[in-house]
């Protein structure tokens, strides 16, 4: 006999759980006792959304479900930000979420949520579990329902009563990990496609791709001479300095990328949904019927034809896909093979950042820098803002796994993803970037690296504004501002009074230096760019948004 909340901990451990993030709460003391015996390590976080972040990037980096618990009603609230990026970024998590005891439920006790009702829309499955004896049965089915398919987050709910009572349950077995696989009919339709092609362009997005995978795909552009696309943010699917890549299919994207997917004849979207950012509001592939022909391929057969209607349907993971495709090879030299090359040059220019810019600090050259002092290893993480551009436009990633950054466009990502990619990764660098406003919604974060001594580095480029808004808000109505001016604390002061390392560069020359020592410290830094806000994009001031409206 044991009680539900050890029964919660084998479970985990059976299922091959290393760590789990957490803010606790009363509501699950039985699990945290289980805990304390426990080979799986507990991280201490300080909000919930921060937790369900670290959980996110847990999965998003490895691929295993991340691991969060907190308590019922505003803990569980708080979670549910991370929660929603893992849904639409098609991460695993699984989230576990104290409840009230069974007898108080229907009556609105303290802090009572049900938790069906209210994460329904935002997970993939959402369960409440009231016999301890089939915590087993449940918690292995939430690591396949994860894992499977399209990934996505797991919702327990876990009354107080159910983890303290005491039952006689089967020892939790390992879930089973569900892979589907390309059958040779649409295999070779596919060939055939390719090989009457006059201007393909390939699209790679979503998860379930591993190194070895990635290495594969690189093996399929190479043969078919294929130009290829990564989606909104998911660049560290294809080496940026391969000659076959063309760049990112997101936010501003490059016009003549955006170009030769509208004129391309045939389209290979794998893995990806191709949403409404990486599809330019539905206008580079139209739906439901695309004008160029489409071969999409993706593990979950409910997004085959959800959006876009195919030209072929493959229903396998990106992973098996690349596997099997790999061996195929094109009859001749592909028609189209100078095409990958233009559009790799094209990649180039747009991704070499501009030298000057408004104020006494210039992005450009600090992006320079970056791109020549960190390793192809490092993990970059970001939350949402204008600041992302310079990451995302001008920092080539060369590696699988070295990128963190929610597709959802939900701010205040970047620094507890840092926090979680460190403790994975410790020999790695991990450079968080954030904007002013980004950082200060789950900034409390960086208190967690200190506390486990995580040398993280958080790059918080500070305009003063809610500098996305601003510029949209100085578009559409000029010269009227409200609501998007910041007071902000001094942010390298602030590092220093949770026991980091702190930094403010004012000066583009002061950068380097800043850097090195935060690197030097051996402590989790902040290093503050204090940006004119003028220097709203990389290509345009305020004052132009504002004289062009």
């Amino acid at each position: 006999m044991k009680t539900g909340g050890q029964l919660i901990v084998d479970a985990l451990e059976a299922n091959g759980t290393d760590r789990i993030y957490c803010v606790p709460g009363e509501s699950y003391l039985a699990v945290l006792d289980a805990l304390h015996d426990s080979p799986i390590r507990t991280i201490v976080c300080r909000q919930e959304g921060g937790a369900a972040m670290m959980a996110d990037c847990h999965g998003r980096l490895t691929g295993r479900p991340g691991i969060c618990f907190v308590t019922r009603g505003p803990g569980a609230t708080n979670a549910s930000a991370g929660i929603h990026i893992a849904m639409q970024d098609s991460v695993p998590l699984i989230l576990f979420i104290g409840q009230v005891a069974s007898h108080a439920k229907g009556r609105e006790a303290f802090q009572e949520v049900d938790y069906v009702r209210f994460f329904g829309d935002i997970a993939k499955w959402v369960v409440e579990i009231d016999d301890a004896a089939r915590i087993p049965e449940f918690v292995t089915r939430a690591f396949a329902v994860a894992t499977s398919g399209r990934p996505g987050p797991v919702v327990i709910s876990l009354p107080e009563d159910m983890l303290t009572s005491l039952a006689e349950a089967p020892e939790a077995g390992h879930y089973t990990p569900v892979e589907t696989r390309p059958g040779e009919v649409e295999l070779d339709a596919l060939e055939e496609l390719l090989n009457n092609a006059k201007r393909p362009f390939v699209i790679l997005g979503g998860t379930r791709w591993d190194a070895q995978a990635v290495a594969q795909m690189r093996t399929i552009a190479e043969a078919w001479s294929l130009p290829v696309g990564c989606s909104f943010r998911r660049q560290m699917l294809f080496d940026h300095l391969h000659p076959n890549y063309a760049g990112d299919v997101g936010i501003g994207i490059n016009p003549k990328v955006a170009t030769a997917i509208r004129q391309a004849d045939l389209v290979l979207l794998i893995g990806g949904r191709m949403g409404e950012m990486p599809s330019s509001d539905y206008t580079l592939l139209k739906s439901p019927y695309p004008d160029q022909t489409l071969v999409h391929i993706h593990a979950d057969a409910g997004e085959l034809g959800r959006v876009y209607r195919p030209a072929l349907a493959i229903n396998t993971s990106p992973a098996a896909f690349v596997e099997a495709f790999a061996k195929r090879k094109p009859v001749a030299t592909p028609v189209w093979a100078a095409e990958a090359a233009k559009l790799h040059a094209a990649y180039l220019d747009w991704s070499t950042p501009p030298e000057s810019g408004p104020g006494t600090v210039q992005m450009g050259p600090i992006m320079n820098y970056l791109e020549t002092m960190l390793p192809d290893d490092a993990i970059l993480t970001n939350g949402a803002g204008n600041y992302a551009t310079w990451v995302h436009r001008y920092h080539r990633f060369r590696r699988f796994g070295t990128q963190a950054a929610p597709t959802s466009g939900s701010m205040g990502y970047g620094t507890p993803a840092a926090v979680a990619a460190k403790q994975l990764f410790p020999d790695r660098d991990v450079i968080a970037f954030a904007g002013d406003g980004c950082f200060l919604m789950n900034g409390q974060e960086f208190a967690t690296a200190v506390q486990y001594g995580l040398p993280i580095i958080v790059i918080v480029v500070n305009n003063g504004i809610y500098g996305t808004i601003r510029m949209h808000q100085e578009r559409e109505y000029p010269g009227r501002v409200v609501a998007t001016d910041l007071k902000n604390p001094d942010f390298a002061a602030l590092a220093r009074a949770y026991g980091g390392h702190g930094e403010t560069v004012e000066k583009t020359a002061d950068f380097a230096a800043a850097f090195e020592r935060a690197r030097a410290s051996g402590k989790p830094s902040i290093v503050e760019i204090r940006l004119d806000p003028e220097a709203i994009t990389p290509t345009r001031t305020m004052t132009q948004i504002r004289d062009k409206a």
